[in-house]
């Protein structure tokens, strides 16, 4: 939806009474007096009054302990949270005495059978592969890693790890040995936990080389762990069984707030991905916030939202068990046999929040996908990408009007979302509903002001206890400067480009750093990607504008991926850029439009707008994207021959 075209409400705010922001809203009541009309009002107090926000967020859930202030210091970058405060993440995630029973996690895979795990069995692994890891000599500081995939032992271990103030990080093992010595050795880790196969949907993968180049890459791991998973087992090392051999205390070491927890790593395409260091509260304090008073997980809900352990959605989805809710665990290929797999899965398992991607949406739309409906499920998450209007149509659709559709942004970054829904929030035919609780974003012109109904850069006015403790191995913290603070100076300013609405709501249009500004005019790349790729001859498309030195319009480059059987003829073509005109304007219509054999993506699936545009500029392919940190990398060439 352009600016200035009426919106279409879907789903007005619903009542909240028995859901999770109803009863914090409750909570301010009566402990603080706060009384809010509607969603907005309450934002507005969170941004107003971020101490004593995150302060009612620390005592609604009951995190234990004390602490000197909220925030000693509100300085961005550097804000100083909850100082004086000693926690530890773990201790939050495995239930109390009276959630033994309560099934944690529900694991489904394509290389072995399914598993389940209550929270007392959870408890008891994690506290057995604690005292494996102290067997093995780790402690406070002490880095352990996994090349792991989606299944219940990498959250075991993550946590035994977490418990003991170990920092974690991990890498799916369909990275490469590349990838991964690239982002683990930045670490020196102690402990390597891996696998040497696996199975993607009726194809058997054997790693054992590329684990073998692993382990040469990391001279500094002392101790490899094998999980038996797959025809192939790990050669030389401990394996699960042992480390898992005998019991031990569940204790948590106490932490203060910004102890880091685990390391993310920045979907880089060159060069060293950026180490992204977060701390055990303010994850704990985001997440608590995110899955309770957004996404209304309760006790005894169950998640799904397919991710790999190399993606920021793993470490943000393992949270719902802060709130006493079940994880589904999918490993494998989301899309095999079929495009409504994921769509059993979550009905079978009764899901209350299923997460998807707009890829798979569009594609389900596409494929005339008729989605199952089941009793428990209330929200539908996406995240990814922006999802185009005909998505929201489809959802509604097949899965009714008190569905709650809650298209969120954020990013490795923060390791949670800026923007999205809930329940106490309307969802608007193409748009995100607004603003998080806590998260004072706005958009930002060229000048620094903030911009209503108009395109600007997504902008964090205030600190956020999940924004990064630093990047790894930047003692001075100037990397860290210049990834977020180096254009407003005081003020994150996040890469993406974004509209606000006088309601609230919001639409992204892409990456500001892959922005079309064609004569003058800004375009965003989401919206050329809605139209084009609605097109059932076209799997997959990526647009870039080149520049001209001498202020003229440029080029506009539009390269198309064909579904099978489909031919770019004249035809084709014609239809693309009619398309193009009428549904955005004729500055849409490109100069070029081309085939190519695929898209490459990062390895947490983002289209390289600006690597493909560095390498029609004339930049060698070898300097632009590093192989190993791209999906269909082969396919580069082919953007640079069709533009010849």
């Amino acid at each position: 939806m352009s600016a200035g075209d009426a919106p279409t409400l879907l789903r007005a705010p619903g009542p909240v009474d028995g859901t999770g922001i109803g009863a914090y809203r409750e909570y301010l009541a009566s402990a603080h007096g706060l009384e809010f009309e509607d969603y907005q009002a309450m934002w507005r107090w969170s941004v107003a009054d971020p101490e004593a926000f995150w302060g009612s967020i620390w005592d609604h859930y009951g995190v234990p302990g004390t602490y000197e202030r909220v925030l000693g210091s509100s300085a961005m970058p550097g804000a100083d949270w909850f100082p004086g405060a000693r926690v530890n993440y773990a201790a939050h995630m495995l239930g109390t005495d009276e959630d033994t029973d309560r099934v944690a996690v529900i694991a489904r895979s394509q290389t072995r059978g399914p598993r389940e795990l209550t929270f007392g069995e959870l408890r008891e692994q994690v506290g057995r592969a604690r005292a494996g890891l102290v067997r093995l000599g780790v402690g406070e500081g002490d880095r352990v890693v996994g090349y792991l995939p989606h299944v219940p032992e990498t959250l075991v271990v993550f946590l035994a790890a977490a418990s003991l103030g170990a920092i974690w990080a991990s890498c799916a093992p369909e990275f490469g040995a590349r990838s991964v010595v690239d982002r683990l050795s930045q670490l020196e880790p102690t402990v390597l936990l891996a696998v040497a196969s696996y199975r993607y949907g009726d194809k058997e993968i054997d790693q054992r080389d590329e684990l073998a180049r692993i382990r040469e890459g990391l001279p500094s791991v002392r101790h490899v762990v094998g999980l038996d998973y797959g025809p192939h087992p790990v050669p030389d090392a401990t394996t699960w069984d042992e480390l898992l051999a005998e019991p031990g205390p569940l204790d948590f070491v106490e932490l203060p707030f910004s102890h880091p927890l685990y390391v993310l790593f920045s979907s880089g395409t060159t060069g060293l991905p950026k180490a992204i260091v977060h701390g055990h509260g303010g994850i704990l304090l985001e997440h608590l916030r995110l899955f309770g008073l957004h996404f209304d997980i309760r006790p005894g809900d169950r998640t799904l939202w397919f991710t790999t352990t190399g993606w920021a959605m793993w470490n943000i989805t393992i949270s719902v068990l802060l709130h006493r809710g079940a994880l589904v665990m999918l490993d494998g290929n989301p899309l095999f046999p079929d495009l409504e797999e994921q769509w059993r899965l979550a009905a079978e398992t009764g899901v209350a929040l299923l997460g998807t991607s707009p890829g798979f949406l569009t594609a389900c739309r596409k494929e005339g996908v008729v989605p199952p409906r089941w009793p428990q499920l209330r929200q539908l998450g996406t995240t990814g990408a922006p999802l185009p209007p005909e998505a929201f149509d489809w959802v509604y659709e097949h899965l009714g009007p008190d569905l709650v559709l809650n298209p969120f942004s954020g990013g490795t970054d923060v390791c949670s979302g800026f923007v999205g829904g809930g329940p106490w929030q309307p969802v608007w035919r193409g748009e995100m509903a607004g603003a998080g609780l806590g998260h004072d974003v706005a958009a930002f012109d060229e000048d620094g002001n903030s911009v209503v109904e108009q395109l600007g850069e997504l902008v964090v006015r205030a600190p956020m206890p999940s924004m990064p403790v630093g990047f790894w191995n930047d003692p001075d913290g100037e990397r860290y400067r210049e990834a977020y603070f180096d254009v407003y100076p005081g003020i994150w300013r996040h890469g993406d480009w974004v509209r606000f609405t006088e309601r609230g709501s919001c639409v992204i249009t892409g990456r500001s750093d892959a922005t079309l500004n064609r004569g003058g005019v800004r375009l965003g790349t989401a919206e050329f990607y809605d139209v084009v790729e609605d097109m059932p001859e076209v799997a997959d498309s990526l647009v870039v504008h080149l520049e001209d030195d001498q202020g003229g319009n440029g080029e506009l480059l539009l390269f198309v991926a064909l579904a099978d059987g489909a031919e770019l003829d004249d035809d084709l073509r014609a239809r693309i850029a009619r398309g193009l005109r009428r549904n955005l304007s004729p500055r849409h219509v490109p100069d070029l439009i081309a085939a190519v054999p695929a898209v490459p993506r990062t390895l947490t699936g983002k289209k390289l707008e600006r690597p493909i545009k560095q390498v029609l500029r004339g930049r060698p392919v070898e300097e632009v994207i590093s192989p190993d940190a791209v999906a269909g990398a082969d396919a580069v060439p082919a953007f640079r021959d069709a533009y010849r």
